[in-house]
């Protein structure tokens, strides 16, 4: 039986393969949603986080810069689990360099996965939440989108820009009862953070009031959070341990 909020809605993660995402399918998991496991290229892990679910979830792969392969996904999702009520964004690619001496295709690259993507995502399921007049949409962001961060002017525009949007979009979507917020998690253990060089990231945990990385799965208990909140929209829900006031 599905946990009193969900009644066994669908929830679409992004990302679901990394760190990340998979906690977040865990916390909807437990709270009765049905799952649709989004990943681009690491479907032996995503495969595994299904594995580790109670209930029924759907493995969906699209490359969510492509308008078409993400109308594509979205349509299979509805087809297999019905009407889309939560979206997690929590799928993100990050291309590190100086602006002097980083690629134009890093760069575009970056904004399309990180931004454009979001916005195709979004703008795929939105008819099922305006329809249902109940919708929740949940953007991963970054402190690299409320401070400056060195070599990190792709990302930082990429995430600075979903938090533009969340906000915009939180304005538009209230009438029809459907909250839009950010997510914004600090250091923490994952493929993204695997390369950041070690100096940086003892200099990163050393801004966080708690002198450690957070988990996954501390971050992923604010989307229980966000889910709760109808008053709630166009805010972003800071996990990083003080990191972003420090």
């Amino acid at each position: 039986m599905a946990p009193p909020g969900s009644d066994g809605r669908v929830a679409l993660v992004t990302g679901a393969s990394g760190a990340l995402g998979a906690a977040v399918a865990r916390v909807l998991d437990e709270r009765g949603y049905r799952l649709a496991l989004h990943h681009a290229s690491g479907e032996d892990r995503a495969r595994e986080v299904a594995a580790e679910l109670g209930g029924p979830s759907v493995l969906v792969r699209a490359d969510v810069a492509d308008w078409a392969a993400t109308q594509a996904m979205v349509a299979r999702v509805r087809a297999e689990l019905g009407p889309i009520s939560v979206l997690v964004n929590a799928g993100a690619i990050r291309r590190d360099g100086l602006m002097a001496m980083q690629s134009v295709d890093d760069w575009t690259q970056t904004i399309a996965v990180n931004l454009i993507g979001t916005f195709h995502t979004c703008r795929a399921v939105l008819p099922d939440m305006v329809g249902a007049r109940w919708g929740r949409v949940i953007n991963v962001v970054s402190p690299a989108a409320l401070i400056g961060s060195r070599g990190q002017t792709a990302y930082s525009a990429s995430k600075a820009g979903v938090l533009g949007m969340t906000r915009s979009l939180a304005l538009e979507c209230g009438r029809w009862k459907v909250t839009v917020n950010a997510l914004s998690p600090g250091l923490m253990a994952s493929a993204l953070t695997e390369t950041v060089p070690a100096e940086v990231g003892a200099a990163l945990v050393a801004r966080t009031a708690f002198g450690r990385m957070g988990t996954a799965g501390e971050v992923a208990r604010g989307v229980e959070l966000l889910l709760d909140a109808d008053y709630m929209t166009g805010q972003v829900l800071c996990i990083d341990g003080g990191m972003s006031i420090s």
